[in-house]
């Protein structure tokens, strides 16, 4: 069985400092590279900024900026939220970065070898904004200005010298490809999206610009900048020293296993990107998962419309691990997810403070006072062994994470949450003092079943886990997955450390 795993978020766009939308790919990211950390796989962790193209290049020039400057600012502000985050990623990449245009460069190359690639005049409408080609039928008038029908974004007529790929040779490989790798693009109604889109016709793809410098130099002619999408998806080639594809990285990683992007980029990622690979006679990735946007009232957040939602202010007022557990849990993944500061108040003093934190400090006050802060001794009933064996299954938890199913995972901590704190309560043990071998027994599950909890959670909250897990010396490097199956971790006559208050309620 192959232990290595290779995931990325979206290559980020630094036109403006990042928002929730980043924060949320980012997050969901980490959540499955931790998880698969702790499961013994050796884990690529992929993130960075896209940061060429007309967007970057205007945006600059507003600022009297240089564009590498404007982009040396802004990428910073990304690669510092990765910090912020708690991200265990990689690599940062960006694609000013040299190793990333010798990357670009070299595939170019093989798709001009292969003739994919020609030389024609495109005429038609863009996005400076998506940074992408609209045909006539996915455009509309909206306020005396032409838009695109699915961002929303103003596109302009342009009329240049352009290079061709020949996406149209490639409809039926692609729809032959989808139809083998049934599970290649996630949710399936995303997956129906775009076969509904390439079985609809594909026109060929301009993919450079001429009108413009701010880019990758197309190799043999330097007058055109190579169209920054077929550059910008060439990072996770880059990432991995392509085109060195003996070298230890790309042999071990590539084909990536999950790219985490957002709906609105998922064209580009499930339909452009492997036409790319294919025609370079190289294996396309293995999954592209496109979730939903996260809405600031009913709409996406975005610049343009002012409801950008700052995740450095909502982490300063309630902490980042809150954060994440609530975007985990309470966004339907895959879907869109209107989030607010009321709902998140509501699901720490409900889920963090009065479940988990309370089932923590309970039990831990209570072997305290009854068993001297010792791992105590035990025997167990059924009884135990029902709600111990109930975390066991290691197998079924894997398959709900290799289907991405990350609200499933979460319901099923909740579950075991409110399933614990139940069996602490209905077994009384402070009515058990003169059956000292029974309290300890119900002590000692007690502690077991907060020990398997905490490394469900890790991948979740790996600060708040690293702290709990620390009560029983478990040091992050030695959170194991496949330990939930054993019941009887926990040595006899240890010591436990203490546990500050996780949690703190928040009053309404």
């Amino acid at each position: 069985m192959n232990k290595n795993y290779y995931i990325t978020t979206p290559i980020y766009y630094p036109s403006a400092k990042p928002h929730m939308g980043h924060a949320y790919s980012s997050i969901i990211a980490d959540f499955f590279a931790r998880f698969k950390k702790i499961d013994g796989y050796n884990v690529y962790f992929l993130t960075g900024t896209d940061e060429h193209g007309l967007k970057i290049q205007r945006s600059a020039e507003k600022l009297d900026k240089d564009p590498k400057e404007f982009c040396d600012e802004i990428s910073k502000t990304f690669e510092d939220l990765t910090k912020t985050l708690n991200l265990s990623n990689n690599d940062f990449i960006r694609t000013t970065e040299d190793r990333h245009k010798v990357s670009v460069q070299n595939l170019w190359n093989i798709l001009e070898d292969n003739k994919q690639i020609y030389l024609s005049k495109y005429s038609g409408w863009y996005s400076v904004s998506d940074e992408a080609f609209y045909n006539e039928d996915e455009v509309e008038e909206k306020d005396g200005s032409k838009v695109s029908m699915s961002s929303g974004s103003i596109v302009e007529w342009v009329e240049e010298e352009s290079f061709f790929f020949k996406l149209s040779e490639w409809e039926k490989p692609l729809l032959d490809f989808y139809e083998k790798n049934k599970n290649f693009i996630l949710p399936e109604s995303r997956r129906n999206e775009v076969i509904s889109f390439v079985k609809s016709g594909l026109k060929d793809l301009s993919v450079s610009r001429k009108t413009f410098s701010w880019g990758v130099k197309v190799p043999s002619d330097d007058n055109h900048v190579v169209y920054v999408w077929l550059d910008a998806l060439t990072n996770y080639l880059s990432s991995l020293k392509y085109p060195d594809v003996n070298n230890e990285l790309y042999k071990n990683f590539w084909p990536a296993d999950l790219h985490i992007i957002g709906k609105d980029i998922l064209r580009f990622h499930a339909v452009y990107w492997p036409a790319f690979l294919l025609a370079a006679k190289i294996e396309p990735p293995k999954r592209v998962y496109g979730h939903g946007w996260i809405l600031s009232g009913d709409e996406k957040m975005s610049k343009s419309k002012g409801n950008i939602l700052d995740p450095l202010e909502i982490i300063n007022v309630y902490g980042l691990d809150p954060l994440r557990y609530y975007l985990l849990k309470e966004v339907s993944f895959g879907n869109d997810g209107n989030i607010s500061e009321e709902k998140l108040e509501n699901c720490i003093n409900s889920d963090l403070a009065n479940n988990f934190g309370n089932l923590c400090q309970r039990v831990l006050s209570f072997a305290e006072k009854n068993c001297s802060s010792m791992i105590p001794d035990h025997n167990f009933t059924e009884e135990d062994l029902a709600i111990l064996n109930s975390i066991t299954d290691t197998d079924k938890i894997r398959t709900i994470i290799d289907n991405q199913d990350i609200n499933q995972y979460m319901n099923f901590i909740v579950d075991k949450l409110f399933a614990s704190n139940k069996y602490f309560n209905d077994q009384e043990p402070w009515k058990k003092k003169d059956d000292k071998l029974r309290l300890n027994t119900i002590v000692y599950t007690a502690l077991e079943l907060i020990r398997k909890i905490t490394i469900l959670l890790y991948p979740v909250m790996p600060q708040t886990s690293v702290k709990v897990l620390n009560i029983f010396n478990i040091k992050e490097n030695l959170i194991d997955f496949s330990s939930l199956k054993n019941n009887e971790i926990l040595e006899k006559e240890i010591k436990i450390n203490k546990l500050d208050i996780l949690f703190k309620k928040i009053d309404k």
